[in-house]
């Protein structure tokens, strides 16, 4: 039987019989050196990367709906892993974290994200049947506390909220719940603060709401001493109240800079200025838990962080089946800073946000992630990392929004959307915490930096655009001739 004038090329790119030509394409250089890699096994591949990145979540008693703790737990659900580590930093990504890789700083304190080589590794171990592998390889197993954990450490102090109740299909509440007082004796300085809901949602549900199976979607929250009606006795943060960071779905825990403790007064009460309750489809008996971790007594703080809500709730204008769409909202620091946390605040629509800085006509990309409302994170920079802006920078946050079918959070998505309170509208928010500066500890923090990075720096600095700008030596004071007043 003849082939043709093909059969030639046939016998280079591909196989030839029965008279059909099949060429094959030929395999990328990241292909190959897959396919050219040792066998990827549980015991010695994936496992590691599980006890890292997925079991604080992924075991009984805590959040995740599977665990991962052996081999057997993980095996049926290989083929997911792959997905859902694929994702990256977009919504649905595991494990829930969302900076992207090619922008910006790249140094977070508690980053459990995986590498590109941890990802191809899972993708491997799912391709190739997920083998068990030999179990001397097999690391040895994490020890957790029974019962869900905290995940900044075990608490010097933990307060529980009012329990409440949420009905199966009732509406988004919004509102206030009486004040809860803290049994402390002695003013204290707190070093982190973690918020756990508990609570016995049923998954049996069937619904997949925002936030999955929790129903208090945030918690706007202070600490102050109240009057025997409940009512705060001097309500101004400035004065008489502590902010703290506001509680979101899935958030993970806040840990002050630790020469900036927050301070936690005796006699005071956790006043709930505003929560948001939402449904899961079951009735649900929900409270929160505050845990606090201390400074030891006698610490005194030589820095204070503030709270930082850089926003623009007047000009959201989303319309409709139309994705990337763009927000904007711009804060000019009145005085240096750094940057403690990066924490986008978006709703249903929202896809990522970017954290820029403006100097004169320098202007750096900081921070990049993508959105999940399922999963509202913050991301705290890493202490050599963190941006020491000048007095006079500009912030500017942009959003981007998807208002078409590919948003599973959309429930119609031919409908026009402004600001608003419930999930499925909108709000544009970086929520995240800002130390500000003297113009002496400026001028500390840029050199440290500069000794941190050595005298081989880039010329360009992400996050610190006045680094490589070195003050001059100050001028000894002239000294006074003879018969001259100084």
């Amino acid at each position: 039987m003849a082939v043709g004038k093909n059969f030639g090329l046939a016998l280079i790119t591909g196989t030839a019989f029965f008279g059909v030509v099949l060429y094959v394409t030929p395999m990328s250089a990241q292909q190959q050196a897959a396919a050219a890699a040792p066998e990827v096994t549980f015991t010695r591949d994936i496992a590691p990367i599980l006890q890292r990145s997925c079991q604080n979540c992924h075991r009984p008693g805590q959040v995740a709906p599977m665990s991962l703790l052996t081999y057997e737990d993980a095996r049926p659900w290989a083929r997911s892993m792959k997905a859902r580590t694929a994702i990256r930093d977009k919504a649905g990504a595991m494990p829930p974290w969302y900076i992207e890789k090619n922008i910006g700083i790249q140094h977070y304190k508690n980053d459990p994200s995986l590498s590109d080589e941890e990802v191809a590794k899972i993708a491997k171990w799912a391709d190739t049947g997920a083998p068990r592998g030999d179990m001397k390889d097999m690391p040895v197993a994490r020890v957790f506390p029974d019962g869900a954990s905290w995940h900044a450490g075990e608490p010097d102090l933990i307060v529980e909220s009012p329990e409440i109740t949420v009905k199966a299909n009732a509406p988004d509440w919004w509102g206030e719940f009486a004040p809860t007082l803290l049994p402390i004796k002695e003013d204290r300085y707190v070093k982190s603060v973690e918020i756990r809901e508990v609570n016995n949602f049923s998954n049996e549900s069937g619904r997949q709401t925002v936030g999955q199976r929790y129903v208090w979607h945030h918690l706007i929250w202070a600490t102050a001493p109240v009057d025997e009606t409940g009512d705060p006795l001097d309500a101004s943060v400035t004065q008489g109240a502590v902010g703290w960071p506001v509680h979101e779905v899935g958030r993970n825990a806040d840990v002050f800079d630790e020469t900036a403790g927050v301070l936690l007064k005796a006699g005071s009460s956790i006043i709930y200025q505003s929560a948001h309750l939402h449904s899961g489809g079951n009735d649900v008996k929900s409270k929160l838990m505050f845990g606090f971790r201390f400074h030891p007594v006698g610490y005194k703080p030589l820095k204070r962080t503030s709270l930082h809500s850089l926003a623009n709730a007047l000009d959201i204008d989303i319309k409709p089946n139309e994705a990337n769409q763009q927000l904007h909202a711009y804060e000019v620091l009145s005085q240096p800073a750094k940057v403690v946390t990066f924490e986008p605040h978006l709703h249903a629509p929202g896809q990522r946000m970017c954290l820029e800085a403006i100097w004169g006509f320098n202007i750096q990309t900081l921070t990049c992630a993508g959105y999940d409302h399922n999963w509202v994170r913050q991301y705290e920079y890493d202490d050599d990392y963190a941006p020491i802006l000048p007095r006079g920078t500009i912030l500017h946050i942009i959003g981007y929004m998807d208002n078409t079918p590919n948003n599973k959070n959309i429930p119609d998505p031919r409908n026009w959307q402004g600001s608003g309170n419930r999930s499925i509208a909108n709000m544009f928010i970086d929520l995240g915490q800002i130390m500000p500066l003297t113009d002496a500890e400026f001028q500390a923090e840029m050199a440290k930096r500069r000794e941190k990075l050595g005298p081989n720096r880039p010329d360009v600095i992400v996050g610190c655009p006045l680094c490589n700008v070195i003050p001059p030596p100050a001028t000894p004071a002239a000294t006074a001739k003879p018969g001259q007043q100084q």
